[in-house]
């Protein structure tokens, strides 16, 4: 396993400053984002696939530095009912563009989720039991079967085409994919190609295990998020763990992301590492740093410390 970064963290940075910091802090690989959420400037997809010499300048920059593009990174929703969904989509694509143009076999992004039923403006995770309310199962098959596979049979294509190789699907909440049965239920219908961007500070606070969850994906790990998740000790037995407060409210949250190792100690991860190499994973491990209860330089350099430590090289 080799280890990255995901650059968002260095948004504020020009690109040949971001890649300075990445040689500074000793990391291998950069996961950069072509769209989607991101604000990050630094290889918008759209930009690069119309200025052709500009492309061609940020490439020579980080071959210069000895870094390589562990993935391009396009978390959205394609699936919004919105204008946001066309234009997440259409960014998706472009990004898939942009890795065939560069060589680039992974993509991560999000599943996307729909709306429940047509008509519908807003997407809905449909998180309640299947026999509450009566419509639930009619929902499910709607979102699956008449919205996503469709686009994940054209988005498989367009990878195809271009020479990508993998989808990493970030087991992120609010999608529809969020966990290993939900992943083989997309990767059944629509191929290998598909699989998990398996980070576990997500599947942490949901309440499963990672590690068993790794056991479970076994070659359907496509790509790891290095990221960690606290539970906080008495907000959470009062509250649970369904938590809408805003992520920088950590005073008041019942769990946070946190640096690597301020959640689960170093011997967990140590495991963690172990199983996912002991399943077939020996790719890149991307430090994804959203530590909102320390700086950022603290979190990144932490977090990069205890990675060092635990991955298995």
């Amino acid at each position: 396993m080799k280890l990255s970064i995901c650059t968002d963290v260095m948004g504020n940075l020009s690109f040949t400053d971001m890649l300075d910091k990445c040689v500074d802090l000793g990391v291998e690989g950069i996961e950069m984002t072509g769209g989607g959420w991101s604000s990050a400037p630094h290889f918008r997809a759209d930009e690069l696939l119309a200025d052709k010499g500009l492309l061609k300048q940020k490439m020579a920059e980080i071959k210069a530095r000895g870094l390589e593009i562990a993935a391009l990174n396009c978390s959205a929703n394609p699936l919004d009912p919105g204008e946001m969904g066309k234009r997440h989509l259409q960014e998706v694509q472009d990004t898939v563009r942009l890795a065939g143009e560069i060589g680039v076999k992974k993509i991560v992004t999000m599943s996307g989720l729909p709306e429940a039923a047509p008509g519908d403006t807003v997407p809905n995770w449909l998180v309640c039991t299947k026999s509450w309310p009566a419509e639930m199962p009619e929902w499910d098959r709607y979102q699956w079967e008449d919205r996503a596979f469709p686009l994940w049979h054209d988005l498989v294509k367009l990878a195809t085409e271009v020479g990508v190789e993998k989808y990493a699907l970030e087991n992120f909440s609010a999608m529809l994919v969020w966990n290993p049965r939900t992943l083989f239920r997309l990767r059944n219908e629509v191929g290998p190609m598909v699989g998990m961007n398996l980070d576990p500070s997500h599947l942490m606070w949901m309440g499963a295990d990672p590690i068993a969850s790794a056991r479970a994906l076994g070659d359907a790990i496509h790509h790891l998020h290095g990221k960690d998740t606290r539970i906080e000790r008495g907000k959470a037995d009062v509250d649970g763990l369904l938590e809408p407060k805003e992520v920088t409210d950590v005073k008041d949250r019942t769990w946070n992301y946190v640096a690597v190792g301020a959640g689960r100690d170093l011997q967990w991860w140590k495991e963690f590492f172990s199983v996912c190499g002991m399943e077939g994973y020996d790719g890149w491990v991307s430090l994804e740093m959203e530590d909102f209860t320390m700086s950022t330089e603290a979190g990144i350099r932490s977090s990069i410390d205890a990675l060092q430590a635990t991955i298995i090289r």
